[in-house]
């Protein structure tokens, strides 16, 4: 008789001792993509948190207006941003004045469509926004959403004949001491 061999045993590949498979390769690469997707998506989102409601439009009208305010309250156009402290105190103050009208802002019949507060406020930013508030006019302001614009000024807060102009009895003359900020909102 003869011997046989032993036959040698083959070496086979089973999937079951394998780390991955084409399913888990395909499941893989999907949740993958999922989550680049899902960052590229909400990264602008964390980028810009506090985007306004309103568009280039109102900004550019706010802007527009606090040009306007700033030029036609002025008292010498040698001295730009230096602005006439009794003139803006009687255009915020009197009711005889139209701002919106005057200022061109949108209006239906006696309906503004477009809403204006126009204030100014010392710079110091450790006091709260009502504390800041020297004068203002307009429509109020009560913290919602608004385009603004603002400029730094500097007020004469005298009054034509040389007198501390007053605000409700108090005088106003060191309030600006160097500079104070016209703010003009739209909404």
């Amino acid at each position: 008789m003869t011997r046989e061999r032993p036959r040698k045993r083959t070496v086979s590949i089973s999937l079951r001792g394998r780390g991955q498979t084409t399913q888990d390769f395909v499941v893989g690469i999907g949740v993958f993509l999922l989550a680049i997707a899902f960052v590229f998506s909400y990264v602008p989102s964390l980028i810009t948190p506090y985007a306004s409601a309103y568009g280039g439009g109102e900004s550019a009208q706010a802007d527009r207006i606090a040009a306007t305010l700033v030029d036609d309250l002025a008292e010498n156009p040698a001295r730009p941003n230096h602005v006439n402290g009794s003139a803006l105190v009687d255009l915020t103050e009197n009711d005889s004045f139209d701002l919106a009208g005057d200022l061109g802002l949108r209006a239906t019949d006696s309906v503004a469509v477009d809403r204006l507060n126009v204030s100014l406020e010392r710079v110091n930013q450790s006091l709260s926004r009502d504390d800041r508030r020297i004068v203002a006019g307009g429509d109020p302001y009560t913290g919602q959403d608004a385009a603004s614009s603002a400029r730094i000024v500097t007020v004469d807060m005298r009054d034509v004949d040389g007198s501390d102009l007053s605000l409700d009895g108090e005088p106003i003359h060191d309030v600006c001491e160097p500079s104070c900020r016209l703010v003009v909102r739209v909404w």
